[in-house]
C-alpha cells in the first residue's frame, strides 16, 4: 500500500552538487523543498579522523552497492550486455552529498568552444571535419550567457585558482588564491614553459585559505593530508555539499532531506509530473511524494533510468537515430587520464603530502586552442600533473618490465618511492550514434525493474585523441628530466570498466526538441514541470573535469524553476527552441 504524503512545492532526487544547489536556491526563495537521497545520512563528523585506505580506496565504502542494482554493459548493438558486478569496475557515489563528497576537487570551466562546438567547428573547418556518426551539436546556450553561473558556483564552493592563460573571459577572479606549488608542480611548470606552453595552477575545491561563502558557510584551509579522492574531507576544507549548500538549505526552515529513500518512478499524468514514488529502504514502505515541480538531479545513470522506467520522453533508437532519452552517452573513462609516468633516479619528492586538486595544468591542447586542420580528431584536452598524496597500499610504482615480486621488485619499489611522477591528458569525448543508454531486456533489480543498459564502443576519434595526449605528456616528462618514462597504452576497445565517475549525456540540453531532451534551463520539452539537472545534460564531454559545469547548470536550472513557479507554469521563454539555434 503506497502512502501519499503532503504535497510540496519541489521534490528533488539526489543530494550532490546538482540537487544540493537546486534545494538551497529554492529553499532560500521561500519554497518548500523535499530532497530524496538513496544513500544514508552523513555529516562532516562522519569523516573526521577516518583515514583508512583499505576501507575507502580498496573496498570503496563511499560507492554505491551494486548487489541490489547495477548497470549492464556491451560494446555493440549485436551483443548481449552483462551486469557490472564490482565497485572496482563501476564507482558511483552514494549517501548524503553523493559523489560530490568523495570528488578530488579539480574545478575547471568548459570552454566557449564546447558550448557552440558544432557551429564553431563548421565555421573554422567546414562540415567535412565532422565524421559520419558523430552526434555533434551546440548546447543551446553560449558561454557568454552561461558565465555568470560558473561565477556563482565558484563563489559558493570557494574555489582556489588562477586564470588560465588560454582561458575564457571571466567576470571575476577566483574567490581564493591558488594552492601552493610543490617542487613536483614547479618542475612540471618549468618544463612546460621551456617547451613554449602556458601552465597554471589547477583550480581547486581544496581551499588555499579559510573562506566564508556568500551564504555564510565557512570552509577551512586545506591541510594537504592526501585523503581527498574517494574520501570525505577530514577538515571541512574540500568544497562539497555537506559544508555548503545542504547546511544553507537546512537553515531556511523550508527544506527537508530524507535519506535511505530510493526513487523508483516519476509519477506522470496528463502531460505533467505529479511527484515521485519512492521506497524507504529501511522499512520497505512505499511513498508517493506529490510536488508542483519535480527535479531529477541524480547521477547520469539514475536520471536516464528514471525517465525510461517512467516512460517520459521518446527513447533513443540507434537504428533510426530518432528519439532523445538515452542519446549522446559520453564521458571520461578508460581512454581518459592516460599519459606518461617518469621515474627519477636521483631526484626525490615528498609524494605523501598532497590534495585532490593540488597540481599544475595547461590548456594549450584543449578545445580548439590549436589548429586541427591536419589532425584526425575534434576538440582536445587538458594536460595535468596532480599531487594527490600517495597512499601506502596504492603507490608502489615501478617501471614496466619489473617483476611483480622478488629481489628486483623490492629494490625498485624502495628506489622509486617518492621518485616517480605522472603527467596525463584528459581528452574531450564526443558522442556517437552507437553509444547510448536504454533499459536492459533481461536483467532486473531487486524490485523487478529493468537495469540500465550501456552500449559504448570506441572510435578512431577516441583512440587518436588519447594517443595524441600520451605523446604530449611524454614530451613534457622528457623535458622534466625523468630517467625512465613509461607511456600508457591506449586500449583498442572499451573494457566495461566504469571508473572515475565522469559519465554524462542521455538527457541532453539543446535548442531543438528533435535532438535534445531539455532546454537551456534543463526543463524537459515534453513536461514543463520536470527539470533534469546534472552531467546527463552534456551533449558531449569537454576536455576538463565536469564539476564546475554541473554546478553552474544547477544554478541555471534553479533560476528557471523559480521563474516557472512565479509565472504559473509553461515553457520558459528564454529556454525555448530556436533561441540559440546554430
Amino acid at each position: 500500500m503506497v502512502k501519499k504524503l503532503e504535497k510540496v512545492d519541489v521534490v528533488v532526487v539526489g543530494t550532490g552538487w546538482a540537487g544540493g544547489i537546486v534545494s538551497a536556491e529554492l529553499a532560500k526563495a521561500g519554497y518548500k523543498v523535499v530532497a530524496l537521497e538513496r544513500g544514508g545520512n552523513k555529516e562532516r563528523e562522519d569523516y573526521t579522523g577516518v583515514k583508512d585506505e583499505l576501507r575507502f580506496t580498496n573496498r570503496f565504502e563511499m560507492m554505491q552497492n551494486l548487489s541490489p542494482e547495477t548497470i549492464t554493459s556491451r560494446n555493440t548493438l549485436e551483443e548481449i550486455a552483462l551486469p557490472v558486478r564490482t565497485r572496482h569496475e563501476m564507482m558511483a557515489g552514494t549517501d548524503l552529498g553523493g559523489g560530490s563528497v568523495h570528488w578530488a576537487g579539480a574545478t575547471y570551466r568548459f570552454m566557449p568552444y564546447d558550448f557552440e562546438i558544432y557551429s564553431k567547428t563548421v565555421e573554422r573547418y567546414g562540415k567535412k571535419k565532422i565524421p559520419e556518426g558523430m552526434m555533434l551539436q551546440d548546447w543551446g546556450i553560449t558561454y557568454a550567457d552561461f558565465e555568470k553561473y560558473y561565477d556563482r558556483f565558484e563563489k559558493t564552493a570557494g574555489i582556489s585558482g588562477e586564470r588560465d592563460p588560454f582561458g575564457e573571459e571571466r567576470s571575476n577572479d577566483y574567490p581564493n588564491p591558488p594552492m601552493m606549488e610543490s617542487p613536483a608542480i614547479s618542475l612540471f611548470k618549468e618544463a612546460s614553459k621551456q617547451l613554449g606552453y602556458h601552465p597554471y595552477q589547477v583550480p581547486s575545491g581544496n581551499l588555499s585559505q579559510t573562506y566564508e561563502n556568500p551564504d555564510g558557510e565557512v570552509l577551512n584551509q586545506c591541510m594537504f593530508c592526501s585523503y581527498c579522492t574517494q574520501y570525505g574531507c577530514d577538515f571541512g576544507a574540500k568544497s562539497d555539499p555537506l559544508v555548503t549548500v545542504i547546511p544553507t538549505a537546512k537553515k531556511t526552515g523550508n527544506f527537508e532531506v530524507r535519506t535511505d529513500s530510493y526513487v523508483r518512478r516519476v509519477l506522470y499524468e496528463g502531460g505533467k509530473a505529479k511527484g515521485v514514488l519512492y521506497v524507504d529502504t529501511n522499512t520497505g514502505l512505499e511513498y508517493e511524494q506529490p510536488a508542483d515541480v519535480v527535479v531529477l538531479a541524480a547521477f547520469t545513470f539514475t536520471n536516464n533510468r528514471l525517465l525510461l522506467l517512467s516512460t517520459i520522453g521518446q527513447p533513443y533508437n540507434p537504428k533510426t537515430r530518432k528519439g532523445v532519452i538515452g542519446r549522446n552517452f559520453n564521458g571520461q573513462f578508460n581512454v581518459t587520464f592516460l599519459g606518461a609516468r617518469g621515474f627519477f633516479n636521483k631526484r626525490k619528492f615528498n609524494l605523501y603530502m598532497g590534495a585532490g586538486a593540488l597540481g599544475g595544468a595547461l590548456s594549450d591542447f584543449a578545445g580548439d586552442n590549436f589548429d586541427h586542420t591536419n589532425l584526425n580528431f575534434i576538440n582536445g584536452g587538458g594536460i595535468e600533473l596532480r599531487q594527490y598524496g600517495d597512499a601506502a597500499i596504492a603507490s608502489n610504482h615501478v617501471p614496466k618490465g619489473t617483476p611483480r615480486w622478488g629481489a628486483e621488485f623490492k629494490e625498485k619499489s624502495i628506489l622509486y618511492t617518492n621518485r616517480n611522477l605522472v603527467v596525463w591528458y584528459t581528452p574531450a569525448i564526443m558522442s556517437w550514434w552507437h553509444n547510448y543508454l536504454d533499459l536492459d531486456p533481461t536483467y532486473k533489480d531487486e524490485f523487478n525493474d529493468p537495469l540500465l543498459r550501456i552500449t559504448n564502443k570506441y572510435t578512431d576519434q577516441d583512440r587518436t585523441i588519447a594517443k595524441f595526449g600520451v605523446q604530449k605528456s611524454k614530451e613534457i616528462m622528457e623535458q622534466m628530466g625523468a630517467d625512465i618514462i613509461d607511456e600508457d597504452v591506449v586500449p583498442e576497445e572499451f573494457d566495461h570498466i566504469y571508473q572515475g565517475g565522469h559519465y554524462a549525456g542521455g538527457v541532453v540540453m539543446g535548442a531543438d526538441p528533435a535532438t535534445s531532451a531539455v532546454n537551456n534551463y534543463l526543463q524537459m520539452w515534453d513536461v514543463d514541470n520536470l527539470f533534469v539537472v546534472g552531467g546527463s545534460a552534456f551533449p558531449h564531454f569537454g576536455g576538463h573535469h565536469p564539476t564546475a559545469t554541473i554546478g553552474a547548470l544547477a544554478y541555471r536550472a534553479s533560476e528557471g524553476i523559480e521563474k516557472y513557479l512565479k509565472n504559473g507554469g509553461g515553457q520558459l521563454a528564454e529556454g525555448k527552441r530556436k533561441i540559440f539555434q546554430a
